[in-house]
């Protein structure tokens, strides 16, 4: 069990204890994130944010970026980013910036997502007693920075992950093979030794479906995950897109049935993964939608 105590002479010990925990996956409670949470009440009963030096900011940044080292594991990303994505939110609600050291406004990705992310995660999942305002020195405000250029970080990893498996799907998904028609591909049935043409389509909803549950599995903010699929769903827009342009081949009316009965697939996946993480994957896919509408 960690003790969080405030000496300074026992200080560095409780530092070293709570890097040692942090290591290691503690999982959920209740939803919420143990690490983050973990984190968040040491530094305040440590009174770190109101410190005008301290070490333990750069300790935690160097774990955090310690676990970066792993970047092709899904699961493992989604718990750092549901970690440092929830311990950032934590921050936002409680550091304010004095009149000398005020940040510059926000320009990043999770600088203009702010009001999403509060109001995703404000809800029963954080308890407002939990979050207490504290007037932040230099080095906390920095933290805070440091924290979100690893959220920004991490979310790309997990979103290049899932474009670096999409890549070889989508390549073979504007071409119908010539062995059977669209209706049948998308049934699985196929002839000879080949595997099925649809299996294409339905490994990018396989790829789809196994990020979703990992992402819900580790509880991360609705909003994080929404700007994941619709960013990928841009992806497959513009790969689809621009395949069908650069092969002329390919633009017949039985590829368009093909591609057509795929986006159909799509369409699906986001209904049942519903507005709350699919967002308006949707509508991303538009160009592709309208393509395909004038081959068919």
């Amino acid at each position: 069990t960690l003790v969080i105590v405030y000496n300074p002479f026992i200080l560095q010990e409780s530092v070293d204890a709570l890097i040692k925990c942090i290591t290691e996956d503690l999982g959920y409670s209740q939803g919420k994130p143990v690490a983050a949470f973990t984190i968040y009440k040491c530094l305040l009963h440590w009174k770190s944010f109101e410190a005008e030096r301290t070490s333990v900011f750069d300790r935690l940044i160097q774990t955090i970026g310690s676990a970066m080292e792993n970047p092709d594991s899904n699961e493992h990303m989604a718990y750092w980013l549901s970690n440092t994505s929830t311990l950032l939110f934590l921050l936002q609600r409680s550091l304010k910036a004095g009149a000398a050291s005020k940040p510059p406004p926000p320009t990043s990705l999770f600088g203009r997502m702010t009001k999403g992310f509060r109001s995703s995660l404000s809800s029963s999942n954080l308890s407002a007693d939990v979050v207490r305002q504290v007037e932040a020195k230099y080095p906390a405000l920095l933290f805070k920075q440091q924290l979100t250029a690893y959220v920004e970080k991490i979310y790309g990893i997990i979103r290049d992950n899932l474009k670096r498996d999409l890549g070889p799907l989508l390549s073979s998904c504007i071409q119908a093979p010539r062995t059977s028609k669209a209706t049948v591909l998308l049934s699985g049935q196929s002839s000879g030794n080949n595997s099925p043409p649809a299996s294409h389509w339905q490994g990018i909803i396989n790829c789809l479906n196994s990020l979703l549950g990992i992402l819900k599995d580790n509880y991360v903010p609705a909003v994080l995950v929404q700007k994941i699929f619709t960013q990928i769903f841009t992806y497959i827009n513009v790969q689809l897109f621009n395949s069908l342009l650069l092969r002329r081949e390919c633009c017949s009316f039985s590829n368009g049935e093909y591609i057509k009965a795929g986006l159909a697939e799509l369409e699906l996946w986001c209904g049942q993964a519903k507005e709350e993480y699919a967002g308006s994957s949707w509508d991303e896919l538009k160009h592709i939608r309208q393509a395909v509408g004038f081959l068919v």
